[in-house]
């Protein structure tokens, strides 16, 4: 049977866009399906809107970033590493820089260039685009993907790769078709949760907006179950909100919390907030001595406001049961230890998560039992591949969610580029046009 493609790719994001680079530059024609206007909607506002294109880690620290079944990508990541990405977008005109935690941006922070060098790079190889084009449905026959239907056209190819994200973000288009096609063509999707997602407190001081916008840097946030169990201890930046915890730090415990709820919702748990995460609790100790003995009749709060922000000095001073105007050289030594103690372990009341569509990352999607790791390619269904978010996978943020596309992506476009080498008929060539 003519085909009137080697491969169609549905899904425009980054797994979407590398799986038809990565097809083209394998020799196959390759249509890609978007049903946004535009491609990379979601890269445009990754990384605040510069793109966290990579990561510096290592392969085994990459996997280690990668709570989400990182094992199954292992293979992929060897294929097309993270320095791989870095050279890959180079040769396209994009110079990229490190910054603090391994995280890898293009040096002019602008994610709109790393779309646009895409979208050249495509056109330079021949591959077909139709934007505002979703798809409607696989074709599928005796157990083999034949194409994609799509509004009212049926495009025909030898090879579908689906790679249409997950339900994070959804005003970016990621609103789960890509799941229901796979459960269509008989796939099991695990059970969908906000993966790394901002985490909820029920504490009368955070809801009452005493330290909302609060940013602070570098703290260790520590999560423990009803018995006192710790069940995930992450270091990063934190951001205070009137529901709860945001940035970095709070996104990786946030998976950690769903999945509790998702398995008990009435589960009960607590968060410890290490302020002074560089510090032991003597060091600590040793410090504030050192600032009582220099300026005892300054008041507690300004003294201690020389370390931390003002308005959370006072919540730890209300906590701590002690008035802010007291000459610091009057707390007596059972104050200051509840005090050190708080600075060393805030309490929180985790309540739960923001929702799955608020997630950055959606954890769950199509089961890794029934893909193979080294193709991407369907054990159910021939000629059927998934790449990026839809796939059981997610790791935390810093560059390793990207990098899961980008590597998974590629090598699905390159298996079902090659597997389609000796087998399919003679297709058109067909050049790029942006309808």
């Amino acid at each position: 049977m003519r085909k009137d493609y080697d491969v169609v790719v549905v899904g425009g994001g980054p797994a979407g866009m590398m799986a038809a680079a990565r097809a083209a530059e394998c020799g196959a024609a390759v249509l890609l399906l978007e049903k946004n206007r535009q491609l990379g909607k979601k890269m445009l506002i990754t990384g605040g809107g510069r793109c966290n294109l990579t990561n510096a880690a290592d392969i085994p620290e990459m996997v280690d970033n990668i709570p989400g079944n990182g094992r199954f990508v292992y293979s992929s990541l060897h294929r097309f590493s993270g320095q791989q990405v870095r050279a890959f977008f180079g040769k396209l005109g994009i110079k990229t820089k490190v910054e603090d935690h391994g995280r890898i941006f293009p040096v002019n922070n602008r994610s709109g260039d790393v779309v646009g060098a895409l979208e050249r790079y495509l056109r330079q190889l021949g591959v077909r685009v139709r934007l505002e084009t979703g798809a409607k449905g696989l074709v599928v026959e005796n157990h083999r993907c034949q194409g994609v239907a799509a509004g009212e056209e049926v495009f025909t190819a030898g090879g579908v790769i689906v790679a249409t994200g997950g339900l994070s973000y959804a005003h970016t288009g990621s609103t789960g078709e890509g799941h229901r096609l796979a459960e269509e063509a008989g796939h099991r999707i695990t059970a969908l949760f906000p993966a790394a997602v901002a985490i909820t407190c029920s504490d009368g001081w955070i809801k009452g907006r005493a330290v909302q916008g609060l940013s602070l840097e570098n703290v260790n946030l520590t999560l423990y179950n009803g018995k006192g169990k710790r069940l995930a201890a992450e270091s990063g930046d934190v951001i205070f909100t009137h529901w709860g915890l945001s940035g970095p730090g709070a996104l990786r415990v946030g998976r950690v919390v769903a999945l509790e709820k998702q398995r008990d919702p009435a589960a009960v748990l607590q968060g410890k907030l290490d302020l002074f995460s560089e510090r032991t609790a003597r060091n600590l100790e040793e410090d504030l001595q050192q600032c009582i003995s220099a300026a005892a009749k300054k008041s507690v709060k300004n003294l201690i406001s020389s370390l931390l922000p003002e308005r959370l000095v006072k919540v730890l001073l209300d906590l701590a049961e002690v008035a802010p105007e007291t000459p610091a050289g009057e707390v007596i030594k059972a104050r200051w230890n509840t005090l050190i103690s708080l600075m060393k372990g805030l309490p929180l009341q985790v309540t739960g998560t923001r929702p799955l569509e608020e997630a950055t990352v959606t954890g769950g999607g199509v089961s890794i039992k029934e893909i193979n790791p080294r193709t991407m390619e369907s054990t159910k269904i021939k000629k059927l591949y998934f790449a990026g978010e839809i796939l059981d996978v997610d790791a935390h943020t810093g560059g390793f969610n990207m990098q899961v596309a980008f590597s998974t992506g590629y090598v699905a476009g390159e298996a079902a580029a090659t597997a389609l080498r000796e087998t399919l008929d003679e297709v058109d060539s067909v050049g790029v046009n942006y309808d």
